[in-house]
């Protein structure tokens, strides 16, 4: 199977990094056998155990053992991957810092009794590794602490106008609010769900999509962190269509239990609303299981004079979206990247990352999510529900 060389050269790569941080900020900036030392050597033993167990523990433990590891599990991947950053920066520092010291230094005088230090001095090499060290660590530690601050407060609001050509001039002014990627689970639960529930409903829309990717984890697990989603308020109502998280824990029973909260689930489905049809497909995520996107149930016989808005999680349907007409797709799952320089890679698999493109007749918004997977950490991609505005051309 292609998937252990996959996971072991990810082990390996692991092992490789931590080394690599072990001896750049213990091994060099501290004496054998000192308590610096001792201390370093074995959170760089335990920090990457507590990594892979947060990672696999979502399969393999239940939830209340599951946090004890996805909080400073996932945390550390997010440290290590900014740290390790900072300190690959810091070589560069340490090399310029040591020849300018080393171009400054004036040569010793023939037979003298004292003579300035050499300029390969240990003590000076020790005193730029522990500056380069803490600099790194300050700078790793100052993102990470920010970017979980962002994700910790709840996601901000967006505002966003979108012109439909056929949408009618009664329908002016319409708005929609968007939201993706809550990711329920281990860090993010009730509290989590209630901010976003309160933040949708004080915008009053007239329409809330759901856009996949609600949770990580079991009815049983989360259902009750699910439940404030019972509270949310619009005039058309809540809408839900499934993300590929959803098929890691079980999609039907959380369909059902949406359903249960008063949310509608659109499963490869539409309504007539009076102004457009909204549509939904299920996750791709789902075609292993026979329950994949098909377009053609959802949109095949719908009347193309009327506009026609999409829910689909990925926002790599838009094609599909393309050949059946649709006026605007409704996406999330990129989350932006989430973790910058995550957003380049993203871009690798997404024709759209964030934000509102067009491709041909079809316009396609792409949402950053209101959660976060992994490290409850976002750089460079703030969380954000987003409230679109349809507007009427003829208006």
């Amino acid at each position: 199977m292609i998937i252990v060389p996959i996971l072991l050269t990810v082990l390996a790569l692991l092992v490789l990094v931590h080394r690599y941080l072990w001896r750049r900020l213990v091994r060099d900036v501290s004496a054998p056998g000192g308590w610096y030392r001792r201390l370093g050597t074995g959170l760089a033993v335990l920090l990457p155990l507590l990594s892979v167990g947060a990672v696999a523990g979502g399969r393999l433990l239940p939830l209340a053992a599951e946090r004890w590891l996805a909080w400073p599990g996932y945390l550390w991947l997010a440290v290590l991957l900014y740290l390790t950053m900072a300190v690959l920066v810091g070589e560069l520092v340490r090399v310029v810092w040591l020849r300018i010291a080393a171009a400054r230094e004036p040569k010793a005088a023939v037979g003298a009794t004292e003579c300035a230090a050499a300029p390969d001095d240990p003590s000076r090499r020790l005193f730029v590794a522990r500056t380069v060290a803490i600099g790194a660590a300050g700078a790793a530690a100052a993102v990470v602490g920010n970017g979980a601050y962002g994700v910790l407060r709840g996601p901000r609001l967006k505002q966003l106008t979108v012109p439909l050509a056929k949408l009618p001039r009664r329908a002016h002014g319409y708005r929609i609010a968007v939201v993706s990627d809550i990711h329920l689970g281990p860090i993010l639960g009730r509290s989590h769900t209630r901010r976003i529930v309160d933040t949708i409903n004080g915008t009053q829309p007239d329409l809330i999509a759901i856009v996949g990717d609600l949770v990580d984890g079991t009815v049983p697990e989360l259902g009750p962190a699910a439940v404030p989603l019972r509270e949310l308020r619009a005039r058309d109502g809540a809408f839900f269509v499934t993300g590929n998280h959803e098929y890691f824990s079980g999609a039907r029973p959380w369909v059902e239990f949406v359903r249960s909260l008063g949310v509608f689930p659109l499963e490869n489905d539409r309504i007539e609303l009076p102004w457009f049809d909204l549509a939904g497909v299920n996750d791709l995520a789902g075609t292993a299981e026979g329950q994949g996107p098909d377009f053609e149930q959802a949109l095949g016989d719908r009347d193309r004079l009327r506009a026609a808005v999409l829910l689909s999680h990925q926002p790599v349907t838009v094609h599909d979206a393309v050949r059946y007409g649709v006026d605007l797709q409704l996406s999330g799952h990129t989350h932006g990247g989430q973790l910058w320089p995550g957003n380049y890679l993203a871009e690798l698999a997404n024709p759209t990352v964030a934000g509102l493109e067009r491709y041909g007749d079809t316009q396609l918004y792409v949402t950053r999510g209101a959660g976060a997977w992994g490290p409850p950490v976002r750089v460079g991609a703030p969380s954000d529900i987003t409230v679109l505005t349809l507007a009427a051309l003829s208006a």
